[in-house]
């Protein structure tokens, strides 16, 4: 019987900031013994294994060596649970994005203030999305996973995840570990609305709908953030930082305007665009990569960039925020290949 041929891929296109790559060896499988069969293959040929989503959160290098998976399953499913609860089974390769406007319009409420995140369902757990007060961990039940070492499956549970403010077990103790290939999403036919970002209760009206909701997340998003079709982008590109208490009051009595999130645990949660935008960085540009005009939290690639320069270009404007403010900025969108 002849072996798959797994032939090298530009992914150039398949990665939102439109950074250049080549992957030696490349497979999308569109079933689960497609996917076993992908990594017996890298096993056997001794490849080394880098997993792609959507590529919306991720910074590709100009080559990847070994064998690339960007899971193609795009199968999803309503299961009817107790009282008013749904559960939505969807498949690694759906888009999210599309997921949750199917949702909405189907009147289940959870997902709505997640809409237009870019990405597939399987990127969706491995930094928690989030946006406009919920996360993903808030409706999320369970995660298949398969071992990339024996290609086993198994179930996690939402809780084994590990979810914290974009992160996860996949990007610690799972990283490189196991592929993710269906969520389980818990969805409520009742109406439980969050509108407490900015103005979004205003549009979403006085008897909002889980559609109206993600409508209106939808045209803040674009009022706000670049189009990666149009000017390449990886969405918020640092995590906002949290902070001691006491260095919150220290920043707060010198800069008493600063948004500011006390948290749970008793440290405060700082917003990085703000403290990139008061560096004077929003609109900068050098090179190849600037800082987005209208939201400093975002990184733009002009074209003909690489990894490395954009890398040495968030350095620095990491560096002119820790310079000022003494706090530092960590990276949100993963490395490709990188190991924690």
């Amino acid at each position: 019987m002849s072996r798959v041929r797994f032939p090298p891929r530009d992914l150039s296109s398949a990665n939102t900031l439109g950074l250049p790559c080549v992957a030696e060896h490349f497979a999308a499988p569109e079933s689960l013994a497609a996917l076993q069969a992908a990594l017996v293959e890298a096993r056997r040929q001794g490849w080394p294994l880098t997993l792609l989503g959507g590529g919306s959160n991720l910074i590709l290098p100009e080559r990847l060596p070994g064998l690339v998976i960007r899971p193609a399953m795009a199968g999803w499913w309503l299961e009817e649970g107790e009282g008013d609860a749904v559960r939505v089974h969807a498949e690694a390769g759906v888009v999210w994005h599309d997921l949750v406007m199917a949702l909405a319009g189907r009147g289940l409420w959870g997902t709505e203030n997640l809409a237009l995140i870019p990405g597939s369902c399987g990127a969706a757990p491995i930094q928690n999305i989030g946006a406009y007060g919920v996360e993903l961990c808030e409706v999320l039940e369970a995660v298949e996973v398969v071992s990339l070492a024996d290609g086993g499956e198994r179930w996690m549970t939402a809780e084994a995840c590990a979810f914290a403010y974009r992160d996860s077990i996949f990007k610690g103790a799972l990283d490189g570990q196991v592929v993710i290939t269906r969520l389980v999403l818990r969805l409520s036919r009742t109406p439980r609305p969050r509108l407490g970002y900015g103005d979004l209760a205003e549009r979403a009206g006085a008897r909002p709908t889980p559609l109206r909701v993600a409508e209106a997340v939808c045209a803040i998003r674009r009022e706000k953030l670049p189009d990666p079709a149009v000017l390449g982008n990886a969405g918020s590109f640092f995590k906002n930082p949290v902070v001691a208490a006491a260095q919150a009051e220290r920043l707060l009595a010198l800069h008493p305007e600063m948004p500011h999130f006390p948290q749970p645990d008793g440290r405060v949660k700082l917003a990085a665009g703000w403290l990139i935008d008061r560096c004077g960085l929003k609109g900068w540009r050098e090179g190849r990569f600037g800082v987005h005009e209208r939201q400093a939290l975002v990184l733009v690639h002009f074209g003909g960039g690489s990894a490395d320069e954009l890398l040495a270009f968030a350095a620095r404007v990491a560096g002119r925020v820790a310079e000022r403010f003494g706090v530092e900025l960590e990276r949100e969108p993963r490395l490709a290949g990188e190991r924690p």
